[in-house]
């Protein structure tokens, strides 16, 4: 969709909050520098210095146009988060969200059209565009990788680069480490959550044990997307690899600098179907293994509620499925739901998967690059926090976690920044799109829905590597 154009928005150093308007309150009330996620700063009446944006300078009358895969409430969310740098600056941000995003993008910069700011989903699309267009694509500008060097670690800033120039900063960041569950049901099973492999692996011996019947498992799942299908099959096998092989064989293995059909990633795969295609594990209220293939992903969690499997491997962005399918059940430690991490194979073992966004610059205007160094402000991070019920965190260090309104929020935010964790990039992001958004995808739906052997899965996938 496209913002409508605001009108004369001037800059103005001390901005009274309209009444109206409860976004841009929540929004202005994080810039005012209030905590607490839901204090007085909140209320309509709180006031923003615009102290803090005189850096980017009288940006009256200048537009900047985004574009990106954002649409629907995520979108309306983006764009309030826009809304104290366009009343501090006088700026117009003009916002375009398309789910035709990665197909378009590169139509509209070969055409002339490229939008001022892009977010891509993926390093590996980053790569891609510097590939094919380098003279359309922007180093990032001098603040915003000012920013990155204060307020990210190496690793995110590493995404962003290529070639060894910044060209992409982070935007928003989500965690896939975790498994669903009710706290209910491990309480009255007197289940404990496992903190290694082995204590998980126990755990659904032990569900299948007490459920002589059947009718009960320990996990459901499903991978099926549309046309990508077979994505979260992707991420279980990203993060069993950083399980089995550790994070310097997974490093190798989305490089190509081992073959993707490796000894050690044939292990990983191994261990993934000692889970997705066992029989007596999955596939809880749904059926027999193939139908993992054919259930949405958006619901492959439900049966959980009907007691029907105890456990669900799912993305911390599951959280907003819950509601979609009650809005009374709460997502919380003592709620209807809650995620607990996937552990490693030791309790010292942490490995972290995730994935997240990057801005990236196809003019370098004034006032593009000042809204490019907002983007990677704490500023930004605290008023899209601000405006976001569930389902965002963002990797930057100067984000106020007691401004994140869900409690999954503020648990994965806490992991992200915990550097006893070792954080890994989505793999099939990384990976070039002929196999992260293909061969790998179409795979994995093949190894469950027509019991394909692993070796073949991995030998096909392996081929279709580009060779250049």
């Amino acid at each position: 969709m496209t913002r409508t154009t605001r009108t004369s928005a001037a800059r103005r150093r001390t901005l009274a909050v309209a009444a109206g308007g409860a976004s841009l309150a929540l929004v202005l009330a994080a810039c005012s520098g209030g905590g607490g996620g839901g204090g007085d700063d909140e209320s309509p009446s709180a006031e923003v210095d615009c102290a803090d944006y005189e850096q980017y300078g009288d940006l009256s009358g200048k537009t900047v146009t985004v574009y990106s895969t954002i649409v629907d409430t995520e979108a309306e969310q983006q764009q309030a988060s826009y809304e104290p740098f366009e009343e501090c600056t006088g700026a117009t941000i003009e916002y375009e969200g398309s789910k035709e995003f990665e197909a378009q993008l590169p139509v509209r910069i070969q055409s002339g059209s490229a939008p001022d700011i892009a977010y891509l989903p993926q390093p590996g699309l980053l790569r891609r565009i510097v590939a094919d267009f380098p003279d359309a694509i922007q180093p990032v500008g001098e603040d915003a990788a000012a920013n990155v060097d204060q307020y990210y670690t190496e690793s995110w800033k590493e995404y962003g680069t290529v070639d060894g120039t910044l060209y992409a900063t982070p935007l928003g960041a989500n965690v896939k480490s975790f498994v669903w569950y009710s706290p209910s049901m491990f309480a009255d099973a007197g289940y404990e959550i496992p903190t290694t492999w082995d204590e998980l692996m126990e755990l659904s011996d032990q569900i299948v044990a007490d459920n002589p019947g059947g009718d009960v498992k320990p996990w459901c799942a499903g991978i099926a997307s549309g046309e990508a299908t077979g994505w979260p099959a992707t991420d279980w096998m990203e993060d069993v690899v950083l399980r089995t092989a550790g994070p310097e064989v997974y490093d190798q293995w989305v490089n190509h600098e081992i073959p993707f059909n490796d000894p050690q990633i044939a292990t990983a795969l191994a261990t993934v179907g000692d889970v997705l295609k066992n029989e007596e594990l999955v596939n809880g209220g749904l059926g027999d293994v193939s139908t993992i293939a054919t259930t949405e992903f958006t619901e492959g969690g439900y049966p959980i509620i009907d007691g029907l499997c105890y456990m669900h491997r799912q993305a911390t962005f599951y959280q907003a499925n819950w509601t979609t399918l009650d809005p009374d059940l709460t997502v919380a430690e003592d709620g209807d739901v809650w995620a607990f991490y996937l552990p490693g194979e030791t309790a010292d073992d942490k490995p972290l998967l995730g994935g997240g966004e990057f801005v990236a610059a196809f003019t370098d205007r004034p006032e593009v690059q000042a809204f490019h160094a907002y983007l990677s402000s704490p500023e930004w991070s605290n008023a899209k926090a601000s405006v976001t019920p569930q389902g965002w965190i963002s990797a930057n260090n100067g984000l106020d976690p007691e401004l994140l309104q869900s409690p999954m929020d503020q648990q994965a935010y806490e992991l992200l920044t915990d550097e006893s964790y070792t954080f890994r990039f989505d793999g099939s992001d990384m990976m070039p799109a002929a196999v992260g958004a293909g061969s790998f995808w179409t795979e994995m739906t093949e190894w469950i829905a027509s019991d394909k052997s692993d070796e073949a899965v991995l030998d096909a996938i392996e081929a279709s590597w580009p060779t250049s």
